[in-house]
């Protein structure tokens, strides 16, 4: 079964993103995959700064952080929208992990070849969708693939306070793309 890291881009102790990436480590749990929940509040990073980086090296969370990345074969981003595109919380973290912190170590170590699954939660019927484009795009540039199917969950009440998606259309569509990412992480890294 393949190891999995779940996450969300916010901050906030509510966040329906945070709730989103729960209701897919859930399913991911329910198909027997290794799941790791990570809260990104629990590693304070620095704005990211080449100054900062050259003169005080890479924080210690940011190297916790890119260990995880590193140490799961596939990683789920719900990430929420902020202006049409992704948080400066999540931006900060994947910059911050795209830094090499050993001398041997190779050009984006915690990004190629991984498996990515996204996201999105909104009380806004697009469910922040629009977020995702961007994210997505980077991701790829990073040399990650990230699997075509994607979920954004859009209205009020959809997730339960046990983080269960209460839609049928999101149960099903979520169920489709926790086995889409672990069929495609499990074939990757066979």
């Amino acid at each position: 079964m393949p190891k999995l890291l779940f996450l969300a881009g916010s901050a906030r102790k509510k966040s329906l993103n945070k709730q989103l990436a729960q209701a897919a480590a859930n399913i991911a749990r329910e198909k027997d995959a290794d799941v790791t929940f990570l809260d990104l509040t629990d590693y304070d990073m620095p704005l990211y700064c080449m100054d900062l980086e050259n003169e005080q090296g890479i924080p210690d969370n940011v190297v916790t952080v890119k260990k995880m990345f590193q140490s799961h074969d596939g990683i789920f981003i719900a990430s929420p929208e902020f202006n049409s595109s992704f948080t400066p919380l999540l931006k900060n973290t994947l910059d911050w992990v795209s830094r090499p912190h050993e001398e041997s170590e190779g050009i984006l170590s915690a990004y190629k070849g991984k498996i990515f699954s996204i996201g999105s939660a909104s009380p806004g019927m697009l469910g922040g969708i629009r977020g995702l484009v961007p994210l997505r795009m980077m991701l790829g540039n990073l040399g990650c693939h990230v699997i075509p199917t994607q979920i954004a969950v859009g209205g009020q009440n959809t997730i339960d306070n046990d983080n269960n998606l209460t839609n049928d259309h999101h149960i099903k569509l979520m169920d489709t793309l926790i086995s889409e990412f672990m069929h495609v992480t499990e074939t990757l890294h066979a």
